[in-house]
């Protein structure tokens, strides 16, 4: 017996220790547009690409780039299912208001990663659901192991509820090509400025057709202004006249 009889199992080992569903949940992840982010000395930049099937679908209405609260400095971008996102994002939000009711504080980027990972996890051993069809990127402020200063943190979460800390990183189609790219172009020194044009450069690398402010979004926090936000396409072309 093949590994295809267990592949509509979810809760179930094939024979050589894998399960099957999650590894077709990742097919779904790869088949997702492109998503990358950088981790800099002073910020964290996530930028990805959102080009529409139809030009006639509402651009301002589509976001793949979320913040976790409206003060706080984790942010989230995503590769894969889109309304499997938007469930992670309520989670998170619930969780982070919960957070701040206890600790009357923003909720570190760490404990976020955890609890989205935690939720992923779930979905991997329960019967009667599937994984999510997501990895994400979550990035934000995290404090110091001795809790004296923030400093900016990465993180991806994959279907399997593994979660892993980052310099760099991309995830959805061509993310291979995208990690060669930043291996090459990433230095530990980099600031956030110019990790935001190398994120652009590396998004154009496998870019199809015209790149605009328009079909891209790109998400910053730094250690200088520590609330995650979006920019506003005004300033995304900003910077694409800039890599011209």
């Amino acid at each position: 017996m093949g590994d295809s009889s267990y592949s509509f199992s979810l809760t179930t080992f094939s024979r050589t220790g894998k399960l099957l569903q999650i590894e077709y949940a990742l097919n779904a992840v790869a088949n997702g547009r492109t998503a990358l982010g950088i981790c800099a000395k002073n910020g964290v930049v996530i930028a990805t690409d959102k080009k529409l099937a139809s030009n006639l679908v509402e651009t301002s209405q589509v976001n793949k780039l979320e913040a976790v609260n409206d003060k706080g400095s984790t942010g989230m971008v995503y590769a894969g299912l889109g309304p499997d996102y938007r469930v992670l994002v309520r989670k998170a939000r619930k969780n982070a208001q919960k957070y701040v009711r206890m600790y009357e504080e923003d909720v570190p980027v760490s404990i976020m990663t955890k609890h989205a990972a935690s939720v992923m996890q779930e979905y991997t051993q329960s019967g009667g659901v599937r994984p999510f069809g997501v990895s994400l990127l979550v990035a934000g402020l995290d404090y110091e192991e001795d809790g004296s200063t923030m400093v900016p943190r990465l993180y991806q979460v994959d279907p399997s509820g593994a979660y892993f800390g980052w310099k760099a990183t991309a995830i959805g189609k061509n993310y291979v090509h995208a990690k060669n790219f930043l291996e090459k172009r990433f230095q530990e020194d980099m600031e956030l400025e110019d990790a935001i044009h190398t994120a652009l450069l590396t998004l154009r690398e496998g870019f199809e057709g015209e790149m605009t402010s328009s079909n891209i979004e790109v998400g910053v926090v730094s250690l200088e202004d520590p609330v995650f936000r979006v920019l506003t396409q005004a300033e995304v072309q900003d910077y694409l006249d800039e890599a011209t």
